[in-house]
Order: structure tokens, then sequence, then C-alpha cells
């Protein structure tokens, strides 16, 4: 069974950045396209952007522009690299890897913006 694991999340100032990343296990993770997605309290969970597996990325409008999704196939490790960091953007953040069949999420990392 795959295996997600997140890590990187921790308390930031707005303003401020944060790299969050992903290693994946047990599948072969070039072949996916991978996603974080993130939490808030009373909250849905959301999209936050995705990556194939040939790198192409997608945002939500949310983030556009402030975040960026990366992968590193080789280490398979899927990035965030979140700057200019805004309170609301306060939330548990997840990995998932975007299979149609078995898809998997990692546990979440969480990510706080305050002052």
């Amino acid at each position: 069974q795959v295996q997600l694991v997140e890590s990187g999340g921790g308390l930031v100032q707005p303003g401020g950045s944060l790299r969050l990343s992903c290693a994946a296990s047990g599948t072969s993770f070039s072949f996916y396209t991978m996603g974080w997605y993130r939490q808030a309290p009373n909250k849905e969970r959301e999209l936050v952007a995705t990556i194939t597996s040939g790198g192409s990325p997608k945002y939500a409008d949310s983030v556009k522009g402030r975040f960026t999704i990366s992968r590193d196939n080789a280490k398979n490790t899927v990035y965030l690299q979140m700057n200019s960091l805004k309170p609301e953007d306060t939330a548990v953040y997840y990995c998932k890897l975007e299979s149609r069949f078995d898809p998997a999420w990692g546990q979440g990392t969480q990510v706080t913006v305050s002052s």
C-alpha cells in the first residue's frame, strides 16, 4: 500500500514562507498526478494545487501567484512552496496521490499563519 508522509508545517507570521514536503513510498510515484489539499476548521477540504506526472501545475485561485507546487520523481517527493502567507491559509494541509482506482492521502501537516 502506498504511504504519503507530509512534513514542513508550522507556525509562521503573515507574509512569511513555508515549504511543505510529501514523501511517497510503496508505489510508482512518477506515474501519478499529485495534489495538495487543505482543510480549515469548520470548512470543507479544498484543492490547493496539483501537478501531473510531467510536471504541469494547476492552482486554486486563492493561492495563484503565492504557492508553487513541484516534484522530484527521483526522490519520490512533491513539494508546496508557500510564500506571502495569509491568516486565511491556516489549515491542515494534505498530500494526495490522484489515483482513479486507489487514491491515497497523507496524514496532514498543520500550517498556522498568525502574528
